[in-house]
């Protein structure tokens, strides 16, 4: 390879910022090129008349791999935002009372009391195998690319791999601790985000309870938007060069490699190529068919994390009677569950997530005014109407009128939605999933798609449908794990 690498990315989410400040610190020539006219993917930012809206993530769990991303470029979160834990965590309304989830350990131990005698303790021995879960999955099993089962076969790794429950699923591993309902139910629900059915979701990811219950749940002052420029910050200070309204359009190919990218009619040459674009709209819309590794009967076998039906919000009020994050619990958690991966109907009685952020952060919405985001998880098997979006809002403003005695429809200042259509024309979501490929034991580690392509020597894949996996800190990590792939196969002279 020559001295110059150039490097073309496409995509500006969470795993591309991290792949372009590694490969940057590395050496090599980075361009950037983002099909919206802001960077930061899915979590872009949106400003209405004052208020600012996180158009996506809006939970910050497993703080140690920011600090790790960082740390790796010798500066800190506090040189970027402030960063402050929630207490409590979040609030639950179940069907008769909301209860807030406390942020301090010993109080959790107390809260599990309340509903099931012994559980505390049981609770503590539960979030110890979870730690060791945590540990072993984030240091030995989530950094690798898993290209081939030979990554795991090492003694060490295969004596951690027992330890992980890979096999049993997270529904059993509950219920051997635990038998009340809301105590399950609390157990169980970041797995619905991770996008299966508790039953069809590995153990190992009893590893999301140590990171909410354990590691707790934080706020970056400012908006989840500000990890997004914190991270363009670091790549332009590595001469990162970023290109918005930057549609890529075909990846081109001569002599069995990349060459290049199609960006709005130009070619822009290239040495290698990471796509942190959707894996699908990659493979079925940028490449000639002859390099594509997973036909469309692989795409349509797969297991889809959920849609979600989002509202922006804002109010010429303040709220009481909600926190900066609330789980509406108060229908049946397994009904919704069926409905979002069984029947791939719209739920009849779904349950919803409230983030109010300007709670916490009075520079998200303008004074004595409120900032909400609702998601409600659904089906990837939908069509969304605006007459559905609407039946929706008014369904989700009745049950929250019923729970704080506030009808907020007459206070409603700024109302935007986003649904399953958005995100494919937004992101080239495949089938408009909002998380990825749901996490089960079949679309694990090796069994996800590549994170590099068989047939082109120097086209890789980062983002929620290769490894690690969906969320956040995940996509970071992703950028990372292909960025030292890279480094290995196409290593500067």
């Amino acid at each position: 390879m020559p001295n110059q690498v150039n490097i073309a990315i496409i995509g500006s989410g969470f795993s591309s910022l991290s792949n372009a400040c590694y490969l940057a610190k590395m050496g090599y020539t980075v361009e950037v090129f983002e099909k919206n006219n802001s960077l930061g993917g899915r979590a872009r930012s949106k400003e209405i008349n004052g208020f600012v809206f996180d158009m996506g993530p809006s939970w910050y769990w497993m703080p140690d791999v920011f600090e790790r991303f960082y740390a790796d470029f010798n500066t800190c979160v506090e040189k970027h935002y402030d960063l402050i834990r929630l207490d409590p965590s979040y609030r639950v309304f179940w069907k008769d009372k909301p209860d807030d989830i406390p942020a301090q350990i010993e109080e959790l131990y107390t809260y599990f009391e309340k509903y099931e005698k012994g559980s505390g303790k049981k609770l503590q021995e539960f979030l110890h195998q979870a730690k060791i879960k945590y540990e072993v999955g984030m240091n030995d099993f989530v950094t690798k690319p898993s290209l081939s089962y030979i990554e795991f076969i090492s003694l060490g790794i295969a004596k951690k791999a027992m330890s992980l429950d890979l096999f049993k699923s997270i529904s059993k591993h509950i219920r051997r601790y635990f038998t009340h309902p809301r105590l399950i139910e609390l157990l169980e629900f970041p797995v619905l985000f991770l996008g299966a059915k508790p039953r069809n979701t590995p153990a190992l990811y009893s590893l999301m309870n140590y990171a909410d219950m354990v590691m707790g749940t934080w706020y970056p002052m400012g908006g989840m938007n500000n990890i997004v420029q914190a991270m363009v910050s670091i790549a332009k200070g590595l001469n990162v060069k970023f290109n918005t309204n930057a549609a890529v359009e075909e990846i081109l190919i001569e002599n069995n490699s990349c060459v290049g990218v199609v960006v709005n009619g130009k070619k822009h040459s290239a040495d290698v190529i990471v796509s942190g674009a959707d894996y699908h709209h990659t493979e079925q819309k940028l490449l000639p068919k002859p390099y594509r590794i997973y036909s469309n009967s692989y795409w349509e076998s797969r297991t889809m994390a959920p849609s979600s039906l989002l509202y922006y919000v804002g109010l010429n009020t303040r709220l009481k009677g909600i926190k900066h994050h609330n789980l509406f619990f108060d229908e049946d958690f397994n009904e919704h569950a069926v409905e979002i991966y069984d029947t791939h109907q719209w739920p009849k009685k779904p349950l919803f997530y409230i983030c109010s952020p300007s709670i916490t952060d009075s520079s998200v919405a303008p004074k004595g005014k409120e900032n909400l985001f609702f998601l409600v998880p659904v089906s990837t098997e939908l069509s969304d109407t605006e007459s559905i979006k609407e039946q929706y809002f008014t369904m989700i403003c009745n049950r929250l009128e019923k729970h704080i005695g506030v009808d907020i429809r007459p206070h409603i200042e700024v109302f935007e939605s986003f649904a399953h259509s958005d995100f494919i024309t937004e992101y080239h979501s495949f089938k408009g999933n909002a998380y990825g490929l749901a996490n089960t034991l079949r679309q694990t580690a090796i069994l996800k798609p590549r994170c590099k392509n068989k047939k082109l020597k120097n086209l890789y894949y980062i983002g929620q449908l290769t490894v690690p996996g969906p969320g956040v800190p995940p996509s970071i990590i992703s950028g990372k794990i292909v960025a030292n792939l890279i480094n290995q196969e196409h290593k500067l002279s």
